[in-house]
């Protein structure tokens, strides 16, 4: 995965964390998770305050149904 893969990201992120609110995770600690993905294969400094609002979105409306 690359950080322009939001939603698959994001996917990974609620299967990884299934019992987390994304509405209580700062960027900082997300950004950490993401980079430690087991299928993430990017550069962590090619993330933005965008890029993970774009996650972090996704992650909410696989959270919330």
């Amino acid at each position: 995965m690359k950080w322009q893969d939001s939603q698959e990201i994001a996917w990974a992120l609620y299967d990884q964390y299934p019992d987390t609110d994304p509405k209580t995770v700062r960027f900082t600690d997300m950004h950490g998770w993401i980079c430690n993905l087991e299928a993430f294969d990017d550069d962590p400094q090619k993330s933005n305050e965008k890029i993970l609002e774009a996650i972090l979105l996704h992650w909410l409306d696989e959270y919330d149904d």
